[in-house]
């Protein structure tokens, strides 16, 4: 098979850089390709692009402004490959990365895979404290899909694979972000392709974001969740609910702490030592054991009130999504 890497950007050329100097040291020795999309960007990288022209198979394409998934689509309309690789422009890649993808996808070959993604020990300290918040099992990792033991992993779009055949029989990305990459592995499964996890096949992923844009990502995230469950009730799980469970549980430890009654907020207590503990002891850092603490409130409670904000316009009130969360769509 030959691999087509589509990676969409916008007003990121230093991203960029680094993304395309990194596949210049893959240890995969077959032909593949490297699909660009400026998705609009006022900030190109053609420049940038046009430094890799002869050490990669490399093709950029400038569009419209669209949003990440109908730029996906777009290049794996244009790509000459039959096993897409799609890849956020915030991702440094592995020297084994392809190798490792190749080696999975011979061994047990599905229509779709997702990888894991890691931190590198160049990333800021608050860039390592989001990737903790954002894999541990502790928090919304496991939820997320990172565990092996879910049932039906759903592949997130900045480490995923997926094949022509299945591309072409779901029609690709729909229009809402975030919620675009579940939506599509959930459409794949009731098409009858499958899904999985690929443990070895990890990304470094930047998440280029400082505390205000995180919790405004995780808020999105809260709100796209009960979308996804009206689209797709069958695949809706009770843990999608702990994040808002656990801030209005944490509020109610507090209100019956003030009558003498203590224990849950101990319980929480609790928690929030053996997340410091844990995080720390993986980072090798207190300081970034208690970044990860700060991250763990933003995300919870940023996903938690997006949840429930969501849930109560677009499940009790039956307002259209679209109309109630303009945000999460984007107008082709």
């Amino acid at each position: 098979m030959r691999f087509s890497l589509i990676i969409p950007v916008y007003n990121r050329p230093d991203e960029i850089d680094e993304l395309l100097e990194s596949l210049t040291k893959q240890t995969y020795t077959s032909e593949y390709e490297v699909v660009i999309i400026e998705d609009g960007s006022t900030i190109r990288c053609d420049t940038i692009v046009s430094k890799y022209q002869n050490t990669l198979s490399i093709s950029y394409y400038y569009k419209e402004n669209s949003g990440p998934g109908d730029s996906r689509n777009y290049g794996m309309q244009h790509a000459n490959g039959d096993y897409f690789i799609i890849l956020d422009s915030d991702c440094i890649i592995p020297s084994n990365y392809l190798s490792n993808i190749n080696q999975s996808l011979t061994h047990t070959y599905v229509d779709c895979f997702g990888g894991p993604d890691a931190a590198l020990d160049s990333f800021s300290d608050v860039q390592k404290a989001i990737n903790f918040t954002m894999t541990s099992f502790l928090t919304t990792g496991g939820i997320r899909g990172k565990s092996e033991k879910i049932e039906k992993f759903q592949p997130r779009s900045f480490n995923m694979g997926i094949s022509k055949k299945a591309f072409q029989a779901s029609g690709g990305f729909g229009n809402i972000h975030p919620g675009e990459d579940p939506d599509l592995s959930i459409r794949l499964w009731k098409l009858g392709y499958q899904t999985k996890l690929f443990t070895n096949c990890y990304v470094y992923h930047k998440r280029r974001i400082d505390w205000q844009k995180f919790y405004k990502q995780v808020n999105k995230f809260g709100k796209a969740r009960p979308i996804l469950d009206k689209w797709h009730p069958e695949y809706k799980k009770v843990t999608f609910l702990f994040p808002s469970l656990f801030i209005l549980g944490f509020v109610f430890a507090i209100l019956i702490a003030v009558f003498g009654v203590k224990s849950l907020l101990y319980a929480y207590a609790f928690y929030f030592t053996v997340l410091l503990v844990l995080a720390t002891l993986q980072n090798k850092s207190l300081k970034i054991g208690i970044l990860s603490l700060i991250a763990t409130c933003i995300q919870f409670y940023g996903y938690g009130v997006g949840y429930m904000a969501s849930f109560i316009k677009v499940h009790m009130l039956s307002a259209q999504p679209e109309q109630a969360f303009p945000e999460l769509f984007f107008k082709k």
